[in-house]
């Protein structure tokens, strides 16, 4: 269990960021974000093949402020999914870093964040955790990354930030039809 202490720094931490980057964060990462608000493609691997087989690409935006500029996904059951997250900000990942965690239904989210306080050297992924289904790497401002996996089976599925003191503002839903 996470100690009062610890609790009011990541609080105060987080309110100091929310704050600084109210007031001075650049208005160009939220341009930047709502030109690809529209950017989830999907499309057929062949006509001939099982619907299983389709392909999705997702992406995700992020940038200096505590956002996804989605709060829903959805896919098909069984797709391959390429979800791309990108951080358009300039706050480098020990400033401002983002992570897109995927997590299995059902899963605490406050009790799986308290774990994932205690993964800094793994970029606050806890190893052995059985709750995460996919993560991408830790991103800073300019830089992106992709990841491809199997569409879970049908349900609904959180998706947060796992940096410490993010995953209150940055979370959504991916849901599997």
């Amino acid at each position: 269990m996470m100690s009062f202490s610890r609790v009011k720094t990541s609080i105060i931490t987080l309110a100091f960021a929310f704050l600084f980057f109210q007031c001075g964060g650049t208005s160009s990462s939220n341009a930047n974000q709502e030109e690809t608000t529209d950017a989830v493609e999907t499309s057929s691997v062949s006509s001939n093949e099982a619907s299983s087989a389709e392909e999705v690409t997702l992406v995700l935006n992020t940038g200096d402020a505590l956002e996804y500029d989605k709060n829903e996904l959805r896919i098909k059951e069984g797709q391959s999914v390429t979800l791309a997250l990108n951080h358009s900000g300039q706050m480098a990942k020990e400033a401002m870093g983002h992570n897109f965690v995927l997590l299995k239904a059902g899963t605490d989210i406050p009790t799986f964040a308290n774990e994932a306080l205690d993964a800094r050297e793994n970029e606050y992924i806890p190893e052995g955790n059985e709750q995460v289904i996919v993560h991408t790497k830790l991103i800073g401002g300019g830089e992106s990354d992709t990841i491809t996996f199997e569409a879970p089976p049908k349900g609904t599925y959180d998706y947060i930030c796992s940096l410490p003191g993010h995953y209150s503002l940055m979370q959504g839903k991916l849901i599997v039809e």
